[in-house]
């Protein structure tokens, strides 16, 4: 059934999706129905509940406002707006400051002057900072796509839950695919279902879309393995540089990660919003950057491959290390706590800010500037002058996120929003993520053994994922006012119990010296943790 154009976003095509997709999988109530056999809905707003109601086979003549937002809201309000752009601007010159104060005072390393190794590092980083761009291009208008084809909040969720739920599947054996296959082709593989992911998201078909959530999975996974990998063995096995080389590569390439994602935000923003090409506009822009990386990884490096090791072999000896050793399971359980606190967070801003004139790429740009400022300012307070643990930074990040979480359960309660407090709160969550990821990293890196480090990680992801899946699915059938704010009371409940893992491990490794920065003087360092 073809349906006219009705407004300005009318459907451009149909939808055919097959009834048992939510018909012996009941995840879609009946009135959602229409959506699925290219009807163009009308949309509006329940009485007493506010949330949008589809009536099917209706067509109305006014342009369809976005599911739940009613027809006479403001699109762009100036408040919001102003707040980021004043808020990305004050967080982009901070960065700028500390990150060239701290050029200034680092002298120049032993391998960056050896010219080889320069060659060899430009030659990772040119596929792989193009491999993130489009990833990181992808970001601030995934949820604004889906609302764009007028799928509901609840249809939303069952598409990020799928995509959560592919990342974890193919996490899982991610590194033996890659062994197996080849570092090489992986990254080859990586840059072929990541075009084709984009591509699916240029339809409106809703188990098309499903289609393209289960290859971005499939693509992050090998984002977050195959580069590495290639990199690691290159660098010891072919050109045979020193092993303390490897950090400084990715740690000069987890800064430049935060700078491309700023970038990114900002490009996203031009493209779909003042260039008016809409919010498909950014995963069109990202094809090309994944092709380039293919084709200089194809030409560039060369293939190498690891000796494998049985997967059940390796869930086996990571489950054994988590339960014979307390710290590891403390630090599993903040992990799965904080993190997926963090995957329901990702879901939620866009349908939070948006609604109030909120630029998206600028918001997303001034969320990867506040984490890379408190990657720098980890990277301060573990510095000599001031010598704090890491310990204490994790503690830190997780307090902030829950105060950053009891301001949201006030700031987006029904009928008296307020959008510059709920931002304020989401820059407030970044900013203890970029506290969080080098705690954790550090603190993983002497916990648990290299040798039982990828059978760990897999047990870590799994109940992380899962929380985030079931926060969302708690989301489906929720009103999407009230849906939202008992959502973030759930998140504030669930970092709590991350806080009391916290204290736990901190009086577990209060007098670990294992777990402190070394002293920079080379003496031993008395207080404890």
């Amino acid at each position: 059934m073809e349906v006219p154009a009705v407004g300005e976003e009318a459907n451009q095509g149909t939808r055919s999706s097959s009834p048992c997709l939510y018909g012996a999988a009941r995840i879609f109530p009946r009135r959602k129905m229409s959506l699925y056999f290219g009807v163009a809905p009308q949309v509006s707003t329940n009485r007493r509940t506010g949330r949008a109601a589809a009536a099917t086979g209706t067509v109305s003549s006014r342009p369809l406002p976005l599911p739940g937002r009613p027809a006479f809201c403001v699109v762009w309000g100036p408040t919001m707006l102003v707040t980021a752009y004043l808020a990305f601007i004050g967080l982009l010159a901070s960065c700028l400051g500390l990150e060239l104060s701290r050029c200034r005072a680092k002298p120049p390393g032993r391998a960056c002057s050896n010219p080889s190794f320069i060659r060899f590092q430009l030659d990772f980083y040119q596929v792989y900072f193009l491999a993130l761009a489009a990833d990181w291009l992808q970001a601030p208008y995934l949820y604004k796509l889906y609302q764009h084809y007028y799928f509901l909040e609840g249809q939303i969720a069952i598409l990020y839950v799928c995509g959560l739920a592919s990342t974890v599947l193919f996490g899982l054996v991610a590194s033996s695919l890659v062994d197996w296959l080849g570092r090489k082709k992986s990254c080859v593989l990586f840059s072929l279902t990541y075009s084709l992911c984009c591509l699916t998201k240029l339809s409106q078909d809703y188990f098309v879309l499903l289609v393209g959530r289960a290859l971005g999975g499939l693509s992050t996974a090998l984002l977050f393995s195959a580069f590495e990998a290639w990199y690691i063995h290159e660098h010891v096995e072919r050109h045979d540089f020193p092993a303390e080389w490897i950090p400084a590569t990715f740690a000069r390439a987890a800064f430049w990660n935060h700078v491309l994602a700023i970038v990114a935000g900002v490009a996203a923003e031009a493209v779909a919003s003042w260039m008016g090409l809409g919010p498909v506009a950014p995963f069109v822009a990202a094809i090309p950057l994944l092709a380039l990386a293919g084709a200089l990884a194809l030409r560039n490096w060369g293939e190498n491959y690891d000796r494998q090791r049985a997967f059940s072999r390796t869930c086996a000896g990571g489950l054994r290390c988590l339960l014979s050793d307390r710290r590891v399971l403390l630090l599993g359980t903040i992990q799965a706590l904080f993190e997926s606190v963090i995957f329901i967070f990702v879901f939620l801003w866009t349908p939070v800010l948006d609604p109030h004139g909120a630029p998206l790429g600028i918001v997303f740009s001034s969320f990867m500037a506040a984490s890379l400022l408190g990657s720098s300012l980890y990277r301060i307070a573990t510095s000599k002058r001031y010598h704090l643990q890491p310990m204490h930074l994790l503690s830190l990040a997780v307090l902030i996120v829950v105060f950053s979480l009891f301001m949201l359960t006030f700031s987006t309660s029904p009928g008296q929003e307020s959008p510059v407090e709920s931002f304020i709160a989401f820059l407030l969550i970044e900013l203890a993520c970029g506290l969080y990821f080098p705690s954790m990293s550090f603190l993983r890196r002497k916990v648990i053994p290299e040798t039982e480090q990828a059978g760990v990680l897999n047990w870590f992801r799994v109940p992380l994922h899962l929380l985030a899946c079931l926060g969302l699915l708690v989301l489906h059938d929720s009103d999407r006012k009230t849906g939202t704010r008992n959502m973030f009371s759930i998140c504030s409940a669930v970092m709590v119990m991350a806080l009391l893992a916290v204290v736990g491990l901190f009086t577990v490794v209060r007098h670990d010296a294992e777990l402190r920065v070394p002293s920079p003087t080379g003496e031993p360092y008395a207080p404890e943790l």
